[in-house]
């Protein structure tokens, strides 16, 4: 009876085991590279939340100050101009602290 056996491939020279090392390496190389690009994409997507989160609060609290705004012009018509200048200030606030937490966090 015959048995099976694993083969092994006849060993000429060297050049075998350093095609083999040379392969494992680039393997080794390209495993890093696809874990680098992981962790890079993650980064990316984390400061995308932030800067959502961020932006989100601005919009809701912009949109607050505009119905106050009208509310107030409502009842004191003679000071809607005031309160017209009031709320762009605050508005433009409101844009400056989005800017800078999306300054920021591209910078960590």
């Amino acid at each position: 009876m015959s048995s099976v056996e694993r083969y092994r491939p006849p060993c000429t020279s060297g050049r075998t085991s350093r095609a083999s090392q040379s392969i494992a390496g680039i393997d080794a190389w390209g495993s890093v590279q696809l874990a680098r690009l992981d962790v890079a994409a993650e980064i990316q997507l984390a400061t995308a939340h932030e800067v959502t989160y961020v932006s989100r609060g601005a919009m809701l609290d912009a949109g607050m100050l505009t119905a106050l705004e009208q509310q107030l012009a409502l009842s004191t018509p003679a000071a809607s101009g005031r309160l017209a200048a009031i709320a762009d200030v605050a508005a433009l606030a409101l844009t400056e602290v989005v800017a800078d937490t999306a300054t920021m966090l591209r910078r960590l």
